[in-house]
């Protein structure tokens, strides 16, 4: 007798839609089509209600206070780093630090690590569909130290070009970063044999995950990578906190990343000495209410399952890219064989801006531009692209009315 395969069950679209205020809001009078979401994600009300919480009735600051609304919320906020601990993977919740997002968890790296580990002549490798947020920082650390920034080439497809990874990797390779999901693209890095060979040439792994968080399972001990980064507002929480994950023994082999209250242990006018690994890297008051909202964040995630959005996310994808197939005129930027929720082209004649612009009028929320991926447009030779970006809200009636949208665009541009 041959086993049947249980049948998937149907992702609860609607129920989730019911839990974003913002998706009751009609734009331009009509009911919004949000595609924004590598931008940022909505929040769901259990996140708003939480801010509201303890930006009210139970604020108190963290960590030195000895009467009940410090105390509890210390124990929210540190509950909140248990939480991202277990989402990642990690061992514990001192593999945590918290930052004001991706952006400064990778310039705490490279300001930190980076100056004491890099030096002339040594060699930090990118891939050529980086966010700025993971090129920038590595280009100001290699000028400082005399180092060099080498690049991982993508195809035409918007895969990276893995063939060529062992020849950019030798004895003077320090760091290898690498997006696990391009935010210009939607490819799906192959991050796990990316570290592997990282490693095996004696280099560290930085993954910028922002993108990554809120499509796919993160296991930073499967991944095998060595820090990785994201922000709280593209996983349905606050914005103004991000997460370094960093392996326990790196982590405190650096030094501070800021000076300031919190992150010391002893100060003297002769010496300072400093608290131990992750309040070493979380100098003044932190952003209490914004980290205890990723807290609910990720607990929301885990209720639906990281698996679940994962399904309904390839199912949005590939419906979408069947209906954007047939709109005169229209080519992708990025046709990997390995895609998340990104559905990014270009219109012949028209302008990415343009494209938004009448979207707009539709109640239609994309992005047009760089996407703070500028070597991405040089490498396709487009100055911008339209991008629509799927999430756990979103559905077959969004994208129906996207592609609706861009014939209108195109009658209008004809």
């Amino acid at each position: 007798m041959t086993a049947t395969a249980a049948p998937r069950i149907a992702f609860p679209v609607e129920r989730v839609r019911a839990d974003f205020p913002s998706l009751a809001v009609a734009m331009r009078g009509k009911p919004l089509a949000y595609l924004d979401s590598a931008a940022t994600s909505l929040k769901p009300r259990c996140v708003l209600d939480t801010v509201a919480e303890y930006y009210g009735p139970k604020y108190g600051t963290v960590r030195r206070g000895v009467y009940g609304l410090s105390e509890k919320a210390t124990a929210a906020f540190e509950g909140a780093r248990e939480k991202v601990a277990r989402f990642l993977g990690a061992p514990g919740p001192g593999n945590i630090v918290f930052t004001k997002g991706t952006t400064e968890a990778i310039n705490l790296v490279a300001s930190s690590w980076g100056r004491t580990r890099v030096q002339a002549g040594d060699r930090i490798l990118v891939t050529a569909m980086e966010h700025h947020a993971n090129i920038v920082p590595w280009q100001l650390l290699c000028r400082e130290k005399g180092a060099h920034l080498d690049v991982l080439p993508m195809n035409a497809a918007g895969e990276l070009e893995m063939e060529r990874l062992p020849g950019l990797l030798d004895r003077r390779t320090r760091l290898v970063a690498v997006a696990g999901i391009s935010n210009a693209l939607g490819t799906v890095n192959p991050v796990r044999e990316i570290a592997r060979q990282a490693h095996e040439a004696g280099a560290l792994v930085l993954v910028d995950a922002a993108q990554m968080v809120a499509h796919a399972r993160v296991d930073v001990a499967d991944l095998g990578c060595d820090f990785l980064a994201f922000s709280g507002h593209k996983l349905f929480g606050p914005c103004g906190v991000g997460v370094l994950y960093g392996k326990a023994e790196i982590l405190e082999s650096m030094p501070p990343y800021q000076g300031g209250g919190d992150m010391i242990q002893t100060v003297t006018f002769e010496k300072t000495t400093f608290a131990e690994v992750p309040r070493r890297f979380e100098a003044g008051t932190p952003a209490i209410v914004e980290v205890i909202g990723l807290g609910t964040a990720i607990d929301y995630v885990r209720r639906l399952g990281i698996d679940a959005i994962g399904a309904h996310d390839a199912e949005l994808l590939e419906y979408g890219t069947r209906l954007l197939e047939e709109i005169p005129g229209l080519s992708f930027t990025g046709t990997a064989r390995r895609k998340a929720g990104i559905l990014a082209f270009v219109l012949s004649g028209v302008h990415p801006h343009d494209i938004g612009s009448v979207l707009d009028q539709e109640g239609i929320a994309i992005r047009a531009g760089h996407h703070c991926a500028q070597p991405v447009m040089q490498f396709f030779g487009v100055a911008a692209t339209a991008r629509a970006s799927l999430s756990i809200y979103n559905t077959r009636d969004d994208l129906d009315r996207l592609a609706a949208g861009l014939r209108k665009v195109v009658a209008l541009f004809r």
